[in-house]
């Protein structure tokens, strides 16, 4: 489009511009390049948030919905998880030292470290945790490789919700929020406590997505070619 819009300036240009007619052609045409660089300086800006990326705004998940030692998979659309369980309040969880952040449901290790797979890279991720193990979170790109990682700041904080003598070290408070990024995109995060499982909850996960809104780029070219006929019309008149 833009080589087009140099084409027929040149064009134009070419063909009136005749011996002797100077005055003619400086009268004639003195406005028509002001106008096409005007507009192809708009159409060029256009473009340019057009292309850019828009994040998605970020999402939460409760874990609320699901009965008590559901296995966690791929119910939720775009995320595949590997040893996780949903534990309940009153049920499975002992929530005087694991109480949920909100609502009733937590997800734990179950069997080992729990995986999340991404269908589509984020750029964020985090949780609020209860744990009796340190924790490890790491994350990874497309290729397998490790591009972040996060840890929890003490090696148990259990609630004391029960009352004294408390599990948890002196400092700590159950929920504790952790949180690791990488702009380049995470494709997969994997969260450490004891290797055999067990060993922590997690509640209110919340991821930010790499992937940019649809639909922006069609109206600027919608945009772009309304622009271009108005600049055809003037140069007739």
């Amino acid at each position: 489009m833009i080589l087009r819009l140099f084409r027929l300036e040149f064009a134009t240009r070419k063909r009136f511009s005749l011996p002797g007619s100077r005055h003619l052609h400086r009268h004639q045409f003195a406005g028509l390049p002001r106008f096409q660089l005007s507009t192809l300086r708009f159409i060029l800006g256009l473009l340019a948030l057009g292309v850019a990326a828009t994040p998605v705004p970020a999402e939460t998940i409760g874990f609320e919905g699901f009965s008590d030692s559901t296995i966690l998979t791929t119910q939720y659309p775009g995320l595949t998880f590997t040893n996780a369980i949903i534990l309940t309040s009153g049920i499975s969880l002992n929530e005087f030292n694991f109480p949920a952040h909100s609502g009733v449901n937590v997800v734990s290790d179950n069997n080992g470290p729990m995986m999340i797979d991404f269908s589509a890279p984020i750029t964020s991720f985090s949780g609020y945790f209860t744990y009796l193990e340190p924790l490890t979170l790491d994350g990874f790109n497309a290729s397998d490789t490790e591009v972040a990682s996060a840890a929890s700041a003490f090696s148990n904080n259990l609630a004391c919700l029960a009352g004294p003598p408390c599990p948890g070290d002196p400092g700590s408070s159950p929920n504790e929020f952790i949180e690791l990024g990488f702009a380049g995109g995470i494709s997969s995060v994997t969260i450490t406590g004891d290797p055999l499982g067990g060993s922590f909850t997690m509640d209110d996960m919340t991821y930010n997505s790499a992937v940019p809104e649809p639909g922006s780029f069609p109206s600027v070219i919608t945009a772009s070619a309304t622009l271009l006929i108005i600049g055809r019309r003037k140069q007739k008149l």
